[in-house]
């Protein structure tokens, strides 16, 4: 008898136990507040990598969604999270697969890159968004040593041209923005294009758009008959790994943040040369289609 009892005391134990182990990490749907009644979870969507997962929470801080801790940055992840007054559970995903599970949350963070590729338009469909004066310009990078290079030079004056500037102006409207303070012709004079005549400089990118503006980079290289071999991947660590074992030239598609931490992690030397663009990153809308959710404490 007295087994019997203790058996059915350490089940309830673990019941309970369990049972706040879930409230804790947002594993219920409804929660009380203070005055007993029931919340709803509010479940968003968010990179899980270590700066992109940063860079969602910060949006949401700007936007009164979420509270972090002071001096939590571009390191931040949802542990940081001090006040959340929505009742927001924060699920990590792989950035590319975001777009996919929105009929499975009620909001997700995601970049443009991943939006647009998804069908979805950064300035029109979504919900909030970054100003284009966001830190995270995506970057042109290349192995640590090789920043002076010839071909390397002609590339980046390529992307730098006012030509890559008004392709991304027209095409984008706005959900992709240069940054490139002043533009080139596409070429350095530092350059000699005869000895680089008959050579193939090899990037990876990112499909959307990375690859689509170095679409007009490989037509003013071309000009002067270098030829630019455009490798896509739909991940965030290939590109990096093949431009640190000198598979391939340079790598277009991440932003700094991104890359230092990569670095950090990896024990990789890739360095930047040249800000290229802003995706600004945007809160989209999955079961929910408007913000009444995160307006309505």
């Amino acid at each position: 008898m007295k087994r019997n009892t203790f058996t059915r005391l350490a089940a309830l134990a673990l019941t309970l136990i369990l049972a706040l182990s879930l409230t804790a990490c947002g594993g219920k749907d409804n929660s009380a507040d203070n005055n007993g009644d029931t919340k709803t979870t509010v479940k968003i969507g968010v990179p899980n990598d270590t700066t992109n997962e940063a860079r969602a929470l910060l949006l949401l801080q700007e936007n009164g969604i979420i509270k972090l801790a002071d001096g939590a940055g571009i390191t931040a992840t949802k542990n940081d999270i001090v006040d959340n007054p929505y009742n927001v559970e924060i699920v990590e995903a792989e950035a590319a697969q975001l777009p996919n599970m929105l009929p499975d949350l009620d909001y997700a963070v995601i970049n443009s890159n991943y939006a647009i590729n998804a069908g979805l338009n950064p300035v029109t469909d979504s919900l909030l968004i970054e100003g284009s004066a966001s830190a995270y310009a995506n970057i042109l990078a290349v192995k640590e040593g090789n920043e002076n290079e010839p071909k390397i030079l002609a590339l980046k004056a390529a992307l730098e041209s006012q030509q890559v500037a008004d392709y991304i102006s027209e095409t984008y409207n706005g959900s992709v923005i240069s940054v490139v303070e002043n533009p080139t012709d596409g070429y350095d004079v530092s350059v000699d294009y005869d000895a680089l005549k008959g050579q193939t400089i090899t990037i990876a990118a990112s499909p959307t758009p990375h690859a689509e503006i170095l679409e007009v980079a490989k037509e003013i290289l071309a000009a002067k008959e270098i030829t630019l071999d455009i490798q896509s991947f739909n991940d965030y660590v290939v590109p990096n790994t093949v431009v640190d074992d000198g598979t391939v030239d340079a790598n277009y598609f991440q932003h700094l943040p991104y890359l230092e931490d990569f670095n950090a992690q990896n024990g990789t030397h890739i360095a930047s040369i040249s800000a290229v663009h802003v995706e600004p990153m945007g809160l989209y809308g999955g079961k929910q289609t408007t913000l009444d959710a995160l307006t309505t404490k």
